[in-house]
């Protein structure tokens, strides 16, 4: 008996990274999960890997939204668990100083605005059969300032807290529970290619972690699991930091500190 037994799950983002490690663990649960993402093949590829089922969907696209969820309830019977997870984090997103406008709004379109368009289309469904949990992923830069700023990707996470915390409050007593996900850095394609390309940035980051590591995205899973489970029933209009102590961190240990 898995804990997400005779769920259906939908994960926006699923065929890498946070989303991928989350599929496969919803599956390993007794979840049905739909996939919806822009990689055909590879959506494809891990939908026939998990007995599931792929829709390729631009979530910034209304359209396509809704007909994620669309196919989501016509193929499985109902939907009990969103997870909206699909995001960018591009260079070109900067300091404010050097962050052009035209960057801004894509950020925030396919982080902010997606989660938007995914939180109206799959509500009508949860109200309707009067359950559910969606799980928003904000992020913990959301929660504290960096120096080493991303300016819309901060501003778009902090916009998703916002607004997972309303719905969270207002749909409570109609049996629908909705949190935000704030994950610490992971150890993801995404965070990968971004730290490659400026190794300075990874370092900085990684001396305020307690634990020493960025999460693994199995990690992030988990918590995604446990959010979308009966397990959870009674949390909702929160923001879930899985961050290794970095929230909460003002000085790092040091080896020396236990010599």
């Amino acid at each position: 008996m898995g804990k997400l037994d005779g769920k259906v799950g939908v994960i926006t983002g699923g065929s890498s990274g946070i989303g991928l490690a989350t599929v496969r663990k919803f599956a390993a649960e007794g979840a049905k999960v739909v996939i919806g993402d822009l990689d055909e093949a590879r959506g494809k590829e891990i939908a026939d890997e998990i007995d599931g089922s792929f829709v390729r969907a631009d979530v910034t696209d209304a359209e396509d939204v809704a007909a994620m969820f669309a196919h989501a309830k016509e193929t499985y019977g109902r939907i009990d668990i969103a997870f909206n997870n699909a995001g960018i984090s591009p260079a070109d997103d900067d300091s404010i100083l050097k962050t052009g406008i035209d960057a801004w709004r894509k950020v925030q379109e396919v982080n902010l605005t997606s989660v938007y368009l995914c939180c109206k289309a799959v509500l009508p469904y949860m109200l309707e059969q009067g359950s559910g949990s969606i799980i928003n992923t904000a992020s913990f830069v959301a929660i504290m300032g960096a120096a080493t700023s991303q300016i819309s990707y901060t501003a778009s996470k902090g916009g998703v807290l916002a607004m997972t915390r309303e719905l969270g409050v207002q749909f409570a007593r109609k049996g629908i529970r909705v949190n935000s996900l704030c994950p610490g850095p992971v150890n993801t394609p995404l965070l990968q290619e971004l730290f490659a390309k400026d190794p300075e940035r990874a370092a900085r980051r990684l001396v305020h972690v307690p634990m020493g590591r960025f999460a693994e995205p199995e990690e992030i899973a988990n918590a995604v699991a446990f959010l979308g489970s009966d397990e959870s029933s009674f949390i909702t209009a929160t923001d879930f930091l899985v961050d290794g102590g970095l929230s909460n961190a003002y000085v790092t240990p040091l080896e020396s500190d236990f010599e």
